[in-house]
């Protein structure tokens, strides 16, 4: 049982505690699955959050949350990349939330997407799909961290079983999908995933026809080795990881090989390292392990970063995709971790390590910026 308290509320991390980092670009937040999967109103301080789960035990991370609007404010968030997601398993045995056709994936994708619409309506998130659009956003002169500015987000598909057609491919294109990954957890319909084995399906490669014809961002994250290497080999477009740690720090097939590392680090890729502690700790048994039994801190994603710039030699392939309430909170985050806003921390553990300046910039932003003002150019 994790022994952080979860009524743990953001005033117990000041702004003079973690450190002078600049401002941050998260690859990977499941904003949209919080916000109607989860039933979390993100607009919310974290407190008021984190009180009305209170009592609420279908999930493990509930009380325990540490994503909302005004903590990525804090935490200097001013582009993320903000997912859809609706994994298909017909058998209903998926220990991973799930539907049973691509038709309901699909409308719960839609609905995902209607939420990310009235965001915007609202004033807190703004789209950004193209060049144009994201040298308007970071030329807007707003600090996010000092103000309600909206936070620029960037729309992705984790996992693609909900595309039922390459019209609802381009369909989704058209209302401003700009990276995809092929596979979730399990079997899938276009590749496999996370603790499956094998390659592409049939549709899997007519999907990445259609991904390099509309020009989008192949995300590698989740898939099986086989569907990974695959995937690299048929696809000639842009590629990265979003929320993707390394094997040969915590033995797991979800973890990528240092080859791997090496393959997308050829393909000018950017990789987003993860918070998630069973991704952390080698030791982590999901279920049992707490952040305190394993004592597990930020010095262990460090580790992680470290390692992807020494296969790199250089710290220009490494950046953040939290992850965080990726259906995880506190109960499985760094112990300096109770909210988004201490990804902060980071930046005097990576100093310590003898990053410069200018590469923990690039670490908290700048690597994906580049990724994408190239791909966009």
């Amino acid at each position: 049982m994790n022994t952080r308290s979860p009524e743990s509320t953001e005033a117990a991390t000041t702004d003079e505690q973690v450190g002078n980092m600049p401002w941050l670009l998260d690859a990977h937040l499941d904003l949209a699955m919080n916000a109607l999967e989860w039933n979390r109103d993100l607009t919310r301080p974290l407190a008021e959050l984190r009180a009305s789960e209170a009592g609420w035990t279908d999930r493990p991370d509930r009380g325990r949350g540490t994503v909302c609007f005004p903590e990525m404010r804090r935490a200097g968030v001013r582009v993320c990349v903000a997912t859809q997601i609706g994994r298909v398993d017909a058998t209903g045995r998926s220990r991973v939330a799930a539907w049973q056709s691509s038709a309901q994936a699909w409308a719960m994708t839609q609905g995902q997407l209607a939420w990310y619409r009235q965001m915007e309506a609202d004033g807190e998130l703004v789209s950004i799909r193209d060049r144009t659009s994201l040298e308007r956003h970071l030329q807007s002169g707003e600090a996010a961290r000092a103000s309600r500015a909206p936070i620029g987000y960037i729309l992705s598909l984790e996992g693609a079983d909900s595309i039922l057609t390459l019209g609802h491919l381009e369909q989704a294109y058209a209302a401003g999908l700009r990276a995809l990954g092929l596979a979730h957890y399990g079997p899938g319909i276009h590749a496999q995933g996370t603790d499956a084995t094998g390659g592409l399906t049939a549709r899997g490669r007519d999907l990445l026809r259609e991904l390099d014809r509309l020009g989008m961002i192949l995300d590698l994250t989740h898939l099986s080795d086989e569907s990974f290497w695959e995937a690299v080999e048929a696809y000639p477009g842009p590629v990265w990881a979003s929320h993707q740690n390394c094997r040969e720090l915590v033995p797991h097939q979800r973890q990528w090989t240092d080859d791997q590392f090496r393959e997308v680090i050829r393909r000018g890729g950017v990789i987003g390292v993860v918070l998630d502690g069973w991704m952390l700790s080698p030791q982590w048994v999901r279920g049992q392990t707490t952040p305190q039994s394993a004592q597990l801190h930020l010095d262990a994603l460090v580790d992680h970063i470290d390692h992807i710039c020494q296969i790199a030699g250089n710290a220009r392939h490494v950046g953040i995709g939290s992850d965080l309430d990726g259906a995880f909170g506190t109960e499985q985050t760094p112990l300096e971790v109770n909210s988004i806003a201490d990804l902060r921390r980071l930046e005097p553990l990576l100093r310590a390590r003898g990053h410069t300046a200018e590469e923990v910039e690039g670490i908290a932003h700048g690597n994906f910026l580049r990724f994408l003002r190239e791909v966009w150019r």
